[in-house]
């Protein structure tokens, strides 16, 4: 499952960032449960969400400029309809094996509204339908294996620890002025390990996606005061009928919580002080602000 290392994962988790991060350690004040000091103290009331703290698909960062202080709407693209449609087919599937509630893939297509996922096509049905069935696969074999390995635990319990995912979980990052309703893609509560979702190619991928699963880890620090030390990136990409899935698991060093503080600071003083950053030297015509820059 998107979830669920593979043997591989848990040799680089197990082998070189949980000891990595054990002897490295972080700085309490760059823990989230510090972010009444400095550095993580923000400095502005401005809240922003995640996402546009993260991004830096716009070299300027006018993206948040035009968002949240010019209040335009982005116009919405293929790219980002699939990644919608995706990040639902991942989150509702979980959630609909955790809860019992079936797990049948064309009920959930049916309800699937093409305002809010513009562009819908066969490909794209196609993709969802097979990230459906690998997620709830998935879910089943780690189910009945523990069911199979602890015959008198409960059916609460056997959930609990085969699938230990808070997903789109809700939480707070108004200590951190950020937005107070905040949808980290995956929490594994037992590993510590904050997941991100992203529906592209792994090659394609800066060094800034990191930067979601490091906030949202801050973020948890914050709220539930205990170290969060790995982020992982899901890249899931399109390659023929069979979706490939690639992990890229990191140790939230004081490098990557600095740089995130950097970019929150940055944005929020962009939209505290209304300041236009400019336009960058050149935009991919892929950008759902292009309308608003050119």
């Amino acid at each position: 499952m998107v979830y669920f290392l593979s043997d591989m994962d848990r040799k680089v988790l197990l082998n070189k960032l949980l000891p990595l991060a054990r002897e490295v350690g972080v700085s309490t004040e760059l823990r989230g449960w510090s972010w009444a000091q400095e550095p993580l103290k923000p400095l502005y009331d401005a809240q922003l969400p995640m996402y546009l703290v993260c991004s830096k698909y716009c070299p300027t960062g006018r993206d948040i400029f035009l968002k949240l202080v010019k209040k335009v709407s982005p116009k919405p693209n293929y790219a980002l309809g699939q990644g919608k449609l995706i990040h639902g087919a991942i989150s509702d599937s979980i959630l609909a094996f955790v809860n019992g509630q079936g797990t049948q893939f064309d009920a959930w297509w049916s309800r699937v509204r093409a305002p809010e996922i513009p562009m819908l096509d066969d490909q794209m049905r196609q993709f969802a339908s097979a990230i459906w069935d690998y997620t709830v696969n998935s879910c089943k074999v780690q189910h009945d294996g523990l069911a199979m390995q602890q015959p008198f635990a409960s059916p609460r319990d056997v959930m609990a620890t085969s699938v230990p995912f808070l997903v789109e979980h809700k939480v707070s990052g108004e200590l951190l002025g950020l937005s107070g309703i905040l949808s980290p893609d995956c929490y594994d509560y037992l590993r510590k390990i904050v997941f991100d979702v992203k529906v592209m190619e792994p090659c394609e991928a800066p060094q800034w996606m990191r930067l979601y699963a490091t906030g949202y880890a801050i973020v948890l620090e914050s709220i539930h005061e205990v170290p969060v030390d790995i982020g992982c990136t899901v890249f899931i990409s399109r390659n023929g009928p069979t979706p490939q899935i690639k992990r890229d698991l990191f140790f939230i060093n004081e490098d990557m919580r600095r740089w995130w503080v950097e970019e929150r600071d940055a944005k929020q003083e962009c939209v505290a002080q209304k300041k236009d950053p400019g336009m960058p030297d050149s935009c991919p015509e892929s950008c759902i602000y292009w309308e608003h820059c050119h």
